[in-house]
């Protein structure tokens, strides 16, 4: 019992340790200095409390704070939910149509993908948020988009806040010459008086507010659009992606299939309840998921093993002619390397001179691929990520690999 409860504690504390990283300590500082100021500005020199539309404002603005930091919170420690580790199709036969993670040590469930910042198999992946330093899958799914409806219409009120607080308090204290504009800031002339006057640090402190609240109704509001799309067509950002290059591939080599995504119900609102439920939970397990009619369970998973058997034929051969340290954005590769890393939470990868590495895609001044690892010394590791294209130059003697990078032309 007591080694059971160690295990718990361990396992909240590495869960309290999301927060120590960059992205909640931004959201929690911008929610926190949105909702206080909002707060401040509504009860001192707006709408005072001593009012019911006053009382009112108040008790909306806590609201929104309260939804907004539970589902922010929920999205955080819930998580998406992971592929239990040795899991393995139940029909032995059905193991050929999936792929088999090496760093799990088990096979990839339908919908689900290797994150490795987590560095496990995530059930129903849609991606790695950096925001609430934890991915977006099958369980948080809702919450993390109800977060990012919540956020902006919470920051829609404050910012109405933060312009009628000016007004109010500027109305009066603006006088106009012939060739000047002048602010009295020394005193309100408001009946009655506020307790703390509104100087200029408040008003300094509220236009802040204002651009925080604003910059973040339109970020967030955008990303609230397009999971708003994916989930409407019961996909991830992931699986539309898979269904495009599945349209490459068919075009590029003229086979004549038709790929249809299995996922979709052929109904919007089908489509929502399969993410948004009454009673929070989402359907299903998130290993097996209902599929239309005229597909199966290993539809995705199929095309999927074809995009990758694809990628290794259409790879290239490079070798590494200068060595790099991995750095994001080195300054001896040259200004435009510097200046056009890419902008991606994906790892750099260490070169030094004559590392052989396969390329599979490419910007102007970067590559992407994997390192051609020692199989004797390196079994079971990967190692991919980007490169400056500086770095290395083709194998020329390698005539499989002479075909353009795919999606190089896309990219430039």
């Amino acid at each position: 019992m007591g080694a059971l409860c160690s295990v718990i504690r361990f396992e909240n504390l590495q869960e309290l340790k999301r927060l120590c990283h960059w992205g909640p300590i931004i959201a929690l500082g911008v929610i926190a200095i949105c909702s206080t100021m909002a707060m401040i500005d509504a009860v001192m020199w707006y709408w005072p409390l001593d009012t019911t539309g006053g009382s009112v404002n108040f008790i909306m603005l806590i609201n929104w704070t309260v939804m907004i930091l539970y589902n922010y919170f929920n999205a955080m420690f819930i998580g998406p939910g992971y592929v239990p580790l040795g899991w393995k199709p139940e029909k032995s036969q059905d193991c050929m149509y999936v792929q088999y993670c090496k760093v799990c040590q088990s096979y990839k469930a339908p919908r689900s993908h290797h994150c490795r910042k987590c560095n496990r198999c995530v059930m129903k992946m849609d991606h790695h948020c950096p925001w609430i330093n934890n991915c977006c899958g099958y369980q948080n799914h809702a919450s993390f988009t109800l977060f990012l409806l919540l956020a902006p219409l919470g920051c829609i009120h404050a910012a109405f806040i933060f312009v009628m607080t000016m007004y109010t308090q500027l109305y009066n204290r603006i006088s106009f010459g012939w060739s000047s504009v002048k602010i009295d800031m020394s005193a309100a002339k408001r009946d009655p008086l506020p307790i703390i006057p509104f100087g200029l640090s408040a008003f300094a402190a509220s236009l802040f507010a204002l651009g925080l609240a604003l910059g973040t109704t339109i970020a967030v509001g955008m990303l609230f659009i397009i999971q708003m799309k994916v989930i409407l067509r019961n996909k991830t950002s992931i699986e539309s992606w898979i269904e495009d290059k599945a349209k490459d591939r068919i075009q590029y080599y003229k086979t004549g299939e038709i790929f249809i995504f299995p996922y979709d119900m052929g109904s919007k609102w089908k489509n929502f309840k399969q993410v948004f439920t009454w009673s929070g939970i989402p359907e299903g397990d998130g290993l097996e998921w209902p599929v239309r009619e005229g597909c199966h369970q290993y539809t995705l998973t199929i095309e999927q093993l074809k995009q990758k058997a694809d990628k290794r034929v259409r790879s290239v051969r490079y070798r590494a002619v200068e060595d790099y340290s991995g750095a994001c954005c080195p300054v001896t590769k040259g200004v435009k390397t510097f200046f056009t890393t890419p902008c991606t939470e994906e790892p750099r990868i260490t070169l030094f001179k004559g590392d052989l590495i396969l390329a599979t895609r490419g910007l102007k001044h970067w590559m992407y691929g994997d390192k051609v690892l020692d199989s004797t010394t390196d079994a079971g590791m990967r190692v991919r990520g980007w490169f400056p294209r500086k770095c290395v130059e083709k194998c020329l003697y390698d005539s499989e690999m002479d075909q353009p990078l795919d999606g190089e032309k896309k990219n430039r």
